[in-house]
């Protein structure tokens, strides 16, 4: 376990991307989580294409989204 004065870990995996979303697009990540939402049954990379179309998402931040969406479904 890494020494880390101020108690917290780093965060890592699809929500490191979180603070960049809401400052590049300006919505809060709720907003984000509640579109994936309304796509259930759709595939991840139809889901990602989907917010980068629609909603102008680079491939990082939906793909982000997208993958701490669906890993929250399967817990």
């Amino acid at each position: 376990m890494a020494d880390d004065s101020m108690g917290t870990e780093p965060i890592k995996g699809p929500a490191s991307y979180f603070p960049s979303i809401e400052k590049t697009y300006g919505k809060k990540m709720s907003h984000w989580f509640a579109l994936v939402a309304t796509r259930k049954g759709a595939k991840h990379a139809e889901t990602v294409a989907w917010l980068k179309k629609e909603h102008g998402l680079g491939h990082g931040h939906a793909n982000a989204i997208v993958a701490h969406c669906k890993s929250a479904d399967k817990g």
